[in-house]
């Protein structure tokens, strides 16, 4: 296990800044599971009243989907060059004119359009807000905070069927552009929250900035609190993303994309196609629906045992064990396709529960091993690279499940699934109670435990 050398400001105790400081970061990922499950329940209307066709449907089904791949990596360019506090609140106020604005769409090219940039900002905010808040939480809190952020996804979303079916059966045919302007209300509280939060001190020392940044840490840490409990990130270089990753980072960012991606395919697929899925095995009478969100709130379950084991069972350990027993719960589904209903159901939610160890590692990891000056940008690039394949995951599902059945569906999942658990073995690195620098430094530091070191990271 990697030990702190011990510092001022990865040592502090978890303050009420910390706190409000994760809770407004979580305002991303709750819009994006608000903004992408909304637009479920609106379609029902939606697609007789504009008359779309089915590849319509799935353009601006998908459309918010394609804008966070597009956002994430230029909102994480952005926050390395201009700062994270800057966008922190100008990318959630650019949701809540385009929410505002689809009250008024009348085409399928207007709404797709405005769900685009919709997407393009949930996206931004996710390397901004990750960024500011690894920046500034304790080394021993930085992991159950970062992976809590991925939680609140499942709550937007359960709050986005609440709200739709709602407005649906008490507004009328106009229900559905209530719905999609409804995310302009969260998007407004959590930019009022947002409003005053400093800096990230980390970011000023990379910039040269340090009387900024020794004010900020004054502040939030204390009187006591010095640019010199910034040192190590002082004398780094100030580099960019490309010139990194030739430097041996690339080992790092290949790993995250590929296991981020193994991540996101079976569950975008699962969660988009789950009553299809759960009616194809023959859940019927409703129970589908039922199963879906049974299974939706077993996500969640999953994201919060995770929290409480990342620290406990180390990075490395947990993403293994997460891709291996929701790979093998994933296989028996294709092997026993025609189980009776409550294996069935048993199997899907142990998948739900299991697999939140790779969910809250999705923001864990980037913000980990990438240094400051590119910390947004290697979040961006990881997030985008696995829109690619959560896109492609949920486009083909259908096909599969009509070209290869239920359970070759199921068994095409788990082999991704154990793809990511194989991956794993190999390169997964560990941060366990290392500060940012240590777990951003290829060669592990003389203070901590020594390790092999793999695919650029330590393990």
């Amino acid at each position: 296990m990697t030990v702190n050398a011990g510092n001022r400001l990865d040592d502090a105790p978890l303050s009420r800044f910390h706190k409000k400081l994760a809770l407004y970061s979580s305002g991303g990922p709750f819009l994006d599971g608000y903004v992408l499950s909304i637009i479920g329940v609106a379609m029902v209307q939606i697609s007789p009243q504009l008359d779309l066709s089915d590849s319509t449907q799935g353009l601006i089904g998908a459309s918010a989907l394609i804008g966070v791949f597009l956002g994430a990596f230029a909102g994480g360019w952005l926050t390395d060059r201009f700062g994270r506090q800057v966008l922190y609140t100008i990318d959630l106020a650019a949701i809540i004119v385009c929410s505002v604005a689809q009250f008024w769409a009348d085409d399928a090219v207007w709404l797709f359009v405005l769900r685009l940039l919709i997407g393009m900002a949930v996206g931004a905010d996710y390397p901004i807000a990750t960024s500011l808040l690894a920046e500034f939480t304790p080394s021993r809190y930085r992991g159950p905070l970062l992976g809590g952020l991925v939680a609140m996804w499942f709550v937007g979303a359960a709050v986005a069927y609440i709200v739709g079916e709602i407005l649906l059966h008490q507004l009328g045919d106009d229900a559905w552009r209530w719905m999609l302007s409804s995310a302009a209300l969260p998007a407004t509280v959590i930019v009022l929250l947002r409003l005053g939060t400093p800096e990230s001190p980390r970011w000023l020392a990379s910039k040269g900035r340090t009387a900024e940044a020794e004010a900020v840490l004054k502040q939030v840490y204390g009187p006591e609190a010095t640019i010199a409990d910034l040192a190590e990130e002082e004398e780094r270089e100030n580099v960019d993303l490309k010139a990194i990753l030739r430097s041996g980072y690339g080992g790092r960012m290949l790993y995250i994309s590929v296991f981020w991606t193994c991540s996101v395919i079976p569950l975008f697929a699962i969660y988009a196609f789950g009553p299809r899925i759960l009616d194809a095995l023959r859940l019927e009478d409703g129970l589908a629906n039922v199963g879906e969100a049974m299974i939706t709130v077993m996500f969640l379950i999953g994201c919060v045992i995770a929290l409480f084991g990342v620290n406990r069972m180390g990075r490395r350990t947990l993403v293994i064990h997460s891709f291996l027993w929701s790979g093998l719960a994933l296989l028996l589904l294709g092997l026993f396709p025609d189980a009776p209903s409550g294996v069935i159901m048993t199997l899907f939610a142990l998948y739900a529960v299991i697999i939140g160890g790779t969910q809250i590692l999705q923001w864990i990891y980037p913000n980990e091993l990438f240094p400051t000056e590119v910390r947004g940008s290697a979040v961006g690039l990881a997030s985008s690279a696995s829109r690619i394949g959560a896109a492609t995951g949920t486009y083909l599902v259908p096909m599969a499940l009509t070209g290869w059945g239920v359970g070759g569906t199921m068994l095409a999942a788990a082999a991704i699934s154990l793809i990511g658990a194989a991956v794993s073995v190999l390169w997964a690195p560990e941060t366990r109670g290392m500060t940012l620098h240590q777990a951003a430094t290829l060669t592990p530091p003389a203070t901590t435990t020594p390790v092999e070191t793999v695919a650029g990271g330590a393990r």
